[in-house]
């Protein structure tokens, strides 16, 4: 007879079972108040009969079963009060004419003869399992036996000795739970091959709503208090395992073996290892076992964390000693994976995943363990002969995992760099993957600011990184990223070369030099982030050489070889094309060489000024950045007093000659302007020039030019910014700007300033000049006796 699908047909032959029920029911307890027992008997087994059908869905079928068997309360209630003992109600109830009442009825009052007379617990309880053989329909089956096991579950005998041998013990409660679970297991498998093949889904979602029945039977097993370690190695864990392998269906081996390792104390797995894992490779191929393995480990992880003691960070481990729990794990996963060949690769590796956070959580300080996980992986991936793994697949991303685990339980990249197995297994990704590893390492390593002390440290990481510092030669056609995620990836390797430090000045040197060998082939556009790192750590070192010369009668060489290192990243980047920047690290240069003042600084500080002079004239074409460069070349020449005076003459005219060659004329007219700094404050044998003439000289020049510009707006702003100039000289002592002069310049502006056109330009010219004149309206009304120069006979309108 077929089952009807439809919810309202389902609700209406439950609504006519479980009226029938209460009707019977009603009877029963009438009976019963009347003392009618045969008559209460009779309801009851009417009631009963209710549950013989086969109509009702589990979850129906199971609102019925609660109906009938909380009447039955009723009946056993009265049982336990008027104890018939003149009536055998055991062997009366077993003339019921059909089975499933018979049994129901039979349990019931067993239950009441067992609580009115211990000793016939033991006979009673092998009985009622038994019997309940007489019941092979799945559904009514489990029931059934869910009903025996709910109404022994204060009764079952939970000693090791019991006074009355009749009484039975521990053992005894332990043999009737697994007979029954085995048959209750066996049933709830046959449900899956019941009835059409097309209705195998609805099938194993009935059996989903079913599974918790024969789990309760574990359930009831862990509760069983006299029952030790030893009890549950040799009796109950291969009771349970061997009828969980032996059904041979995936849904129940899953979900018993997910069952086992809930229901059962943590220091009961420790002891059982070896079993149940030898049991999870004889697992049905559906079984996802990786789940089941994954679970076990993170258990046992977590019971040691809850109870280990604490030492400071860290947790002490309580496994004891004699559980070499990775051990076991790790060769019991490798037999796992051995055996199942069906299991996807990226099942596998989450087992390696699984087997890594156990070696982590649990044996902190055992990093070769680790690195075990990590070889076992890259063995797995060689004889699957997988390389250059893409990072489009599922696999990829359960190994990134592994490795990112690694790098984020350490925070240590001096720990990663211990694991030997570590680059191997990195170097079966594709570069994408690689990559962006490496960015995470790198992200971590400045997150927790760890410093690289030593070469070799520095040229591991270096190795690991290479992704991030070299582009992917096998895949010359698709290395382009976007310019701003590449700035950025760029600028935190820039970052971790500031983390290369070590307290000894010769090992940061082989550090820099390791680092220049590895960063130094990444081409221009990485050249430009992560070369200047290196030139200024480079400038740092022989400031540190300097400071230490005492002590180290070398020091002077030293700093010639790091010069010299310099000198040839700098010349790498002018190579690179990138003449703005190598001008500038050239310019820095030779600001560190005059101030550290080694051996023949003076010809090595110059040949940096003149490498500056060559890339400004060669290279550099723009008018823009022509004046900044030689402004910048001026304004460093200007602080230096390394140079004698053969040097420092042509250098001087060199810088006059090219701010007079500037292509546009108020580029001409400022460039000259700033010359007068090298007649003024520029060092001669060590002090300023002060050259008052040819100082002037250029603010003449640079008046001439200014009036030589055709635009009146740019002339006038020319003009303010020359008064400025003269100011800030006749201040400082220079004789020979004389008052006329400056009452000259602020004639001209007066002149032209109210002829310009409103512009936001014009705004900005007449605030610098307003700023200028109150300025030297503040200086002629001074009282200020310390002035150098006289501000009378200026004239302001």
């Amino acid at each position: 007879m077929t089952m009807p699908n439809g919810l309202d047909d389902q609700e209406k032959l439950l609504a006519e079972a479980v009226g029938a029920a209460r009707k019977q029911a009603f009877q029963m307890n009438h009976f019963l108040d009347k003392e009618r027992m045969l008559d209460a008997l009779k309801c009851a087994s009417t009631m009963l009969s209710e549950l013989r059908t086969s109509m009702l869905s589990p979850k129906s079928y199971y609102e019925l079963y609660m109906a009938v068997t909380n009447e039955l309360c009723h009946l056993e209630l009265y049982l336990s009060e008027k104890s018939h003992k003149e009536t055998d109600l055991y062997e009366l109830v077993q003339y019921s004419h059909t089975i499933a009442p018979r049994l129901y009825l039979l349990i019931t009052v067993g239950i009441v003869y067992i609580k009115n007379d211990s000793t016939l617990k033991r006979s009673i309880l092998k009985d009622l399992v038994e019997m309940c053989r007489g019941v092979q329909h799945p559904l009514r089956g489990l029931f059934l036996r869910n009903y025996l096991l709910q109404c022994t579950r204060n009764i079952l005998p939970d000693v090791l000795v019991a006074e009355n041998e009749h009484e039975g013990n521990v053992y005894d409660a332990i043999d009737f739970v697994l007979t029954n679970f085995a048959e209750m297991n066996k049933l709830w498998v046959r449900m899956q091959h019941q009835g059409h093949s097309s209705e195998k889904t609805r099938r194993e979602k009935e059996r989903e709503e079913l599974k918790i029945l024969v789990g309760t039977n574990l359930v009831r097993l862990s509760q069983l208090e006299s029952a030790t370690l030893e009890t549950y190695k040799r009796l109950i864990l291969p009771g349970i395992l061997e009828q969980v392998v032996s059904c041979r269906d995936a849904i129940a081996q899953e979900y018993l073996m997910e069952c086992i390792i809930q229901v059962f104390p943590d220091e009961f797995h420790l002891q059982t290892l070896d079993p149940f894992l030898k049991s999870c490779a004889q697992l049905e191929t559906g079984v996802n076992v990786k789940n089941i393995i994954i679970s076990l480990i993170e258990r046992l992880a977590a019971y040691n964390q809850r109870s280990g003691k604490t030492s400071g960070n860290a947790i002490d481990a309580i496994i004891p000693a004699e559980v070499e729990l990775f051990e076991v794990f790790s060769v019991q996963v490798a037999n796992i994976v051995q055996t199942r060949t069906d299991m996807p690769l990226e099942d596998t590796i989450s087992l390696q995943v699984a087997l890594l956070s156990l070696a982590q959580k649990v044996y902190a300080d055992r990093v070769d363990y680790v690195d075990k996980v990590l070889g076992t992986t890259a063995q797995i991936l060689d004889r699957m002969n997988m390389n250059n793994i893409s990072h489009l697949l599922s696999v990829n991303q359960e190994l990134s995992r592994l490795l990112r685990i690694c790098i984020d339980f350490y925070n240590n990249a001096l720990t990663i760099i211990q694991l030997s197995n570590f680059c191997p297994l990195l170097e079966k990704f594709d570069y994408t993957s690689r990559k962006s590893l490496a960015l995470y390492l790198v992200m971590n390593i400045l997150e927790n600011e760890t410093q690289v002390t030593t070469a070799e440290q520095a040229d591991s990481l270096l190795t690991i990184i290479t992704p991030l510092i070299k582009d992917d030669e096998t895949n010359t056609t698709n290395n382009s990223t976007d310019a701003e995620e590449f700035a950025e990836e760029q600028g935190v390797v820039a970052r971790f070369i500031h983390l290369l430090k070590s307290e000894e000045p010769d090992m940061q040197y082989k550090m820099l030099q390791t680092a220049r060998k590895h960063l130094g082939n990444g081409g221009g556009q990485r050249l430009k982030h992560v070369l200047p790192p290196l030139v200024f750590a480079a400038y740092q070192l022989a400031f540190k050489y300097k400071a230490i010369a005492e002590q180290d009668e070398n020091w002077d060489k030293k700093c010639q070889k790091i010069v010299q290192y310099c000198h040839s990243t700098i010349s790498a980047l002018a190579k690179a094309d990138l003449p703005d920047l190598a001008l500038r690290l050239y310019l820095q240069g030779a600001l560190v060489i005059g101030e550290i003042r080694y051996t023949n600084h003076e010809t090595v500080a110059y040949e940096f000024m003149t490498q500056a002079f060559s890339l400004y004239e060669d290279e550099i074409s723009d008018s823009k950045a022509q004046l900044a460069a030689i402004t910048l070349i001026m304004s460093t020449f200007e602080q230096m007093s390394c140079f004698g005076e053969e040097n420092a003459e042509p250098l001087r005219t060199n810088c006059a000659l090219a701010a007079s060659k500037l292509l546009k004329k108020p580029d001409q007219c400022r460039g000259v302007v700033a010359c007068a700094a090298l007649f003024w404050s520029g060092k001669q044998n060590g002090e300023e020039m002060r050259d008052e003439k040819r100082t002037l000289d250029c603010l003449k020049k640079g008046a001439r030019i200014a009036s030589q510009c055709l635009d009146t707006g740019v002339q006038v702003q020319l003009y303010v910014e020359l008064l400025n100039h003269y100011l800030f000289y006749f201040e400082r002592g220079n004789s020979l700007i004389t008052v006329a002069m400056l009452n000259q310049l602020i004639a001209k502006v007066n002149e032209e300033l109210p002829n310009l056109e409103p512009s936001e330009e014009t705004k900005q010219i007449e605030s610098h000049y307003k700023n200028t004149l109150a300025h030297l309206r503040t200086r002629m009304e001074s009282n200020d006796a310390t002035l150098e120069v006289s501000f009378a006979g200026i004239t302001l309108n």
